[in-house]
């Protein structure tokens, strides 16, 4: 199974143009929070039809306001992808688990107090193959241009407990990038940079 996955679009996501394979991933920060004018759901919901896989997942972050009032409201907010919050996906024997959350923005999407926090990794099935979270754990690509780790604690408790062979996530534009660890691969897919430009390309891998 040939999976994709990208990460931070804010509002780019055009420029990607069209890609193909068997699933593709985004998570998360689809859109930009200080340009309001890009915030326009059924225009990603569009673009998501237009792109060849038999399968798109995708999860809220940070800069996903709309998204997160959309879901509130009407529940999967696209006819072209699967949203996933605090859920499992099952397909083709591959076990998929989707969350959002993250810690500390308090004024952003999807944000949570660190005891919500803790209670919603918890959730994670021990059986998942693959995580999509919007944040990183703590201390693995995580760290911004300045050295700060933003990461969060209790998804790397929660990540001590499941241990999935791939977690894709995005976020820390800095630490875009792979590496595998106590066999888990972990992938920060952000494709944008520090203002908000696609300044990479998607990530890759089979399983």
């Amino acid at each position: 199974m040939k999976i994709t996955v990208i990460s931070d679009t804010h509002g780019q996501h055009k420029q990607l143009g069209a890609m193909s394979g068997d699933v593709l991933i985004h998570c998360g920060d689809m859109f930009n929070l200080f340009e309001p004018s890009g915030y326009d759901v059924d225009m990603m919901d569009h673009w998501f039809g237009k792109q060849k896989f038999d399968l798109i997942l995708c999860v809220g972050g940070n800069h996903d306001n709309n998204l997160q009032d959309r879901y509130e409201v009407e529940g999967n907010p696209f006819n072209n992808a699967v949203f996933l919050c605090d859920e499992s996906y099952e397909y083709k024997g591959i076990q998929f688990y989707g969350s959002p959350w993250v810690p500390e923005l308090y004024q952003q999407a999807f944000f949570k107090e660190n005891e919500e926090l803790e209670e919603a990794w918890s959730k994670i099935p021990n059986e998942t193959d693959i995580l999509i979270t919007h944040t990183p754990r703590k201390g693995v690509l995580d760290k911004s241009s300045r050295g700060a780790s933003y990461g969060c604690p209790y998804l790397s408790k929660a990540l001590e407990r499941v241990k999935p062979r791939f977690h894709c996530f995005g976020h820390v534009h800095n630490s875009a990038g792979s590496l595998t660890k106590n066999g888990t691969t972990y992938i920060n897919a952000a494709m944008a940079g520090r203002r908000h430009e696609l300044v990479r390309g998607g990530f890759q891998f089979e399983i």
